[in-house]
């Protein structure tokens, strides 16, 4: 159970981490909204494969961590046209 839930948050952790890279907002957010990005996205990506392809994610794997990074950089998508997410703009002092 314990070791559950600390694969979920490194899984988490590491999806969101990629997403920031992908989308550019890796400066704008830190490491525990790295892990809620990445734990939401995996929801919400795991939801659309499920709906658009029929496909079932149910363990860790590659498939599970590309499905999760599609659904939380869909998730700063959102964000960032909600004005709550802004791209990183260079380097800030």
């Amino acid at each position: 159970m314990v070791l559950n839930i600390i694969l979920w948050i490194i899984f988490g952790a590491l999806a969101g981490w990629i997403a920031s890279m992908i989308m550019h907002t890796n400066r704008a957010q830190g490491g525990l909204a790295n892990i809620v990005v990445g734990i939401v996205g995996a929801l919400i990506g795991g939801w659309l494969a499920r709906v658009l392809f029929g496909l079932t994610v149910s363990a860790f794997s590659i498939g599970g961590l590309i499905i999760a990074i599609i659904g939380a950089v869909i998730l700063l998508a959102i964000l960032r046209a909600f004005g709550v997410m802004h791209r990183d703009v260079g380097h800030r002092a």
